[in-house]
């Protein structure tokens, strides 16, 4: 992979695990033939999270909080909440290896003189591009699943 297209890879997954984390994904796995089981690695993986996001909602105090969450079936806004509240943590762990020089490949990182390139370990840089910001370059994570499969099957043609 060259410098541009190893960022653009990292925004994908960087989108895919969005979509689990939220519960928005549309890929459930394949069923483990040898196990002979019933749930497919997906179903499995949507379980173990349902579980971990109770464990956050029955930790919550606060009553706002408690109040904003009611869905106790899925967790689809604590969810939402936790990786609106997490995505650039998580855009860092995933980009934390990348070379200095990958770059993402379009500008997407704004400062106070415009959109620049997210030009170091795809990450963004201050205005005085001398260190790394939080500001993810990248809103993959907010497009729809099967837009981005489109894309990405519509470059192997």
């Amino acid at each position: 992979y060259d410098v541009i297209h190893i960022c653009t890879e990292l925004a994908r997954s960087f989108a895919d695990i969005g979509d689990i984390v939220r519960g928005k994904d549309l890929y459930l796995g394949k069923k483990k033939k040898k196990q002979n089981q019933n749930v497919t690695e997906g179903e499995k993986l949507e379980q173990k999270l349902k579980e971990i996001f109770k464990k956050i909602h029955d930790n919550l105090k606060d009553k706002e909080a408690k109040d904003r969450y009611k869905d106790t079936e899925n967790y689809y806004q604590l969810r939402e909440d936790w990786w609106e509240a997490n995505r650039e943590t998580v855009w860092k762990a995933l980009t934390c290896k990348a070379d200095d020089s990958n770059r993402y490949f379009r500008a997407t990182c704004s400062d106070t003189k415009g959109e620049s390139v997210a030009s170091h370990k795809c990450r963004c840089k201050d205005e005085n591009f001398t260190k790394e910001t939080d500001q993810v370059p990248t809103y993959f994570d907010y497009v729809p699943q099967y837009l981005r499969w489109f894309e990405e099957w519509a470059e192997d043609l």
